[in-house]
């Protein structure tokens, strides 16, 4: 009975299964924001609270949708089903351990579940299907920078005097992403230094990935028939691959 009717809510058609969908939405949005903002200040006790009550919410989330899935353990092939168990080991932390501030950086790792919203944003929102590549290349930028940011802080605070809070290891992340490389902050020894590589040369492509999709022509997903070309012009007719005619649906407007 309790699987039927969660699987109702997290896959079916009614309203209702459309609302709760959407209320998770909002969640993953407002855990999302709680995840960046709450790396940059200091533990306090109503952070920690608020740690519990959102890492309960994402364990009861992730078992439900455990509990609803038909091949449960091909769920642990995918990378998001693993960093939600980080995220909330991460956010539960401070139940069984003290002193495990360091463990709240993983909680970044949230940023990944950004996909599972866009994926629930590409069925319902026509907008977003038009501006889709923008948002997707966007998306990336903002969960690299932050995931680097998190990775930066977790390996060198402690041992690098120049990462002492999470905003020295997102300036660090910043600068290199863009090439501007001050040298105020330095990442030191072989690690370092590869690290500085990866974020550098990762961040510049997702950088120069989203100024692509920003400039060029705006064009609309719509898969020919006959030769599975995706990528069209608004008012094409036929497919400039193949002359297939196409049908591309609009707002008649």
């Amino acid at each position: 009975m309790i699987t039927a009717t969660l699987r109702e809510l997290y896959e079916g058609d009614s309203r209702g299964a459309h609302r709760f969908r959407y209320a998770l939405l909002v969640f993953d949005v407002a855990t999302i924001a709680f995840v960046v903002i709450s790396s940059f200040l200091p533990l306090s006790p109503w952070i920690v609270a608020c740690d519990l009550a959102v890492g309960a919410c994402v364990l009861a989330d992730f078992a439900a949708r455990l509990l609803i899935s038909r091949a449960s353990l091909r769920e642990f092939r995918h990378l998001s089903t693993w960093t939600d168990l980080v995220a909330v080991a991460s956010f539960l932390a401070p139940v069984v351990v003290e002193g495990v501030g360091f463990l709240r950086i993983l909680r970044t790792l949230r940023l990944l579940r950004t996909y599972h919203l866009l994926e629930r944003l590409r069925q319902d929102s026509d907008l977003f299907r038009r501006n889709e590549d923008a948002i997707l290349a966007a998306t990336n930028l903002v969960v690299f920078v932050f995931v680097m940011t998190g990775i930066v802080y977790a390996t060198q605070h402690g041992g690098n005097p120049a990462i002492q809070t999470p905003v020295d290891a997102l300036y660090f992340t910043v600068t290199s992403l863009t090439t501007t490389g001050y040298g105020d902050i330095t990442l030191p020894g072989p690690t370092g230094r590869l690290m500085s590589v990866f974020v550098m040369i990762c961040g510049v492509t997702l950088f120069f990935r989203l100024a692509q999709v920003v400039f060029r022509p705006y064009k609309v997903r719509f898969p020919c028939e006959a030769c599975g070309l995706q990528r069209h012009e608004p008012d094409a007719v036929h497919c400039k691959a193949c002359g297939h005619l196409l049908n591309i649906p609009d707002e008649g407007t």
